[in-house]
């Protein structure tokens, strides 16, 4: 890192430019990262934790600069709430509560506004948590592009840890459901694309999912498909799990609007962010009663498992295609569309 470089839009999109900046800046900076033997910010998850007495509380936050603030299927209140609760979500706890910070830019429309915190006190609601504790400034006009807001994730954990790098050889790799399809969605309103079929994000909270999943069998690692799509969330798992994820692309779920939408815009849906899917590797055992235990809930009706877990070429993530090669899916440099969520 030299004295004349800047941050680029890529530092900030979750793929591995951002994971080289995090690794050479922030954990370099950084030294007080665990507090009270919980899970520290080294481990680089979805969330760290703080153990309080004989529990153990998950903590996540994140930032939502979403454009356009209203999409298909949802707007930037609804994905505040939605992304916080998942990460929370996927590391195994139950989610409870919500911290907000929200900025907006001076002149933005009150009606606005207030359309977006009625979808953040509805999705809190579907999402059964509460919301205790916000912060909302304002800044000049021009010093900001209509509305940002941050949203801290409380969970309490009743069972083990779900951590990225507890994948083991053997196990299965499931998914909760279509992939690409929030970001498909976006990307397809801003360039003003229209198709038979509308494309809608998935953005909804699927703490219950997850947990009926994590009822029905040993779930060992779990992610929610963000910034990179499936790619970026599996290739977390597999360098931290120091394992291979073997898929079949033929049985990864993707719309045909989607897939046509992405062959138009020149984007992999499995690299494009979804926000209402995971990733979830389980014993192979217990695979099959997972699996029909996700479909049988609210978001979970297209779950697929879709590949295993292996000791061979450790850390990588191999596509088998459907003429019978094999191909890296590598981690993504970025999310390829900015200011997705």
């Amino acid at each position: 890192m030299t004295e004349d470089e800047v941050v680029k839009l890529s530092h900030g999109a979750g793929g591995s430019t951002e994971d080289t900046l995090i690794h050479e800046l922030f954990l370099k900076i950084f030294e007080k990262r665990q507090a009270r033997d919980g899970i520290a910010l080294d481990a680089l998850d979805d969330g760290g934790s703080i153990r309080v007495g004989d529990k153990e509380v998950i903590l996540s936050i994140d930032g939502h600069t979403v454009d356009p603030l209203f999409f298909p299927g949802g707007d930037l209140g609804r994905l505040a709430i939605c992304g916080t609760v998942n990460d929370t979500a996927v590391m195994g706890a139950t989610p409870i509560a919500i911290l907000d910070s929200i900025i907006v830019e001076e002149g933005f429309p009150m009606y606005k506004l207030k359309k977006i915190v009625s979808s953040m006190n509805e999705s809190a609601k579907e999402a059964d948590v509460a919301i205790i504790a916000g912060d909302f400034k304002v800044m000049p006009k021009g010093s900001l592009d209509g509305m940002i807001i941050s949203t801290a994730g409380v969970g309490i954990l009743s069972g083990e840890r779900v951590l990225d790098s507890y994948a083991e050889p053997g196990d299965k790799v499931i998914i909760t459901g279509t992939v690409g399809d929030h970001g498909i969605a976006l990307m397809s309103k801003r360039e003003g694309l229209s198709f038979e079929t509308e494309l809608v994000s998935d953005v909804s909270p699927i703490h219950e999912t997850i947990n009926a999943a994590m009822n029905a069998g040993k779930v060992k690692a779990m992610k929610d498909c963000t910034r990179g799509g499936m790619a970026m969330a599996l290739n977390d798992i597999a360098e931290k799990s120091k394992v291979s994820i073997w898929l079949d692309s033929d049985s990864i779920p993707v719309k045909v609007s989607v897939q046509a939408a992405s062959d138009m815009l020149g984007l992999d849906p499995m690299e494009v962010t979804c926000e209402g899917k995971a990733v979830m590797i389980v014993s192979s055992d217990d695979a099959p009663i997972i699996l029909n235990t996700i479909r049988s809930t609210k978001y979970g009706k297209d779950a697929t498992i879709i590949g295993e877990v292996r000791e061979d070429k450790a850390g990588k993530v191999l596509l088998r295609t459907v003429v019978g090669g094999t191909r890296i899916l590598r981690k993504p440099l970025s999310e390829p569309i900015p200011r997705v969520c």
